[in-house]
């Protein structure tokens, strides 16, 4: 099971052994944004959908906060332009 854990301008993944196996980043922009800088999950767990979870927490803290998101990391970016309603929270969108 993955536990996902909010840290200094990041949300990490981790293992039930406490092992971080995952985290997006986040650069904190004005008052009203940050922008999504990286995400990374360790190799062994690729293709788990930790990732995306990583990104939907992500989005769920803009919401939670109402701020608004730029996704520069690639993954990020792409995640974005899949899920239609993660639009809202995309700044300049």
């Amino acid at each position: 099971m993955i536990e996902y854990k909010n840290g200094d301008n990041r949300i990490y993944a981790v293992t039930e052994d406490g092992t971080e196996v995952g985290q997006i980043e986040f650069v904190p922009t004005g008052e009203s944004m940050f922008i999504i800088s990286h995400t990374e999950v360790a190799e062994d767990m690729g293709g788990l959908g930790i990732g995306k979870v990583l990104v939907e927490k992500a989005v769920q803290k803009a919401r939670d906060e109402d701020k608004k998101i730029i996704p520069l990391c690639p993954f990020a970016r792409a995640e974005f332009d899949k899920h239609p309603e993660y639009r809202e929270l995309e700044a300049n969108a």
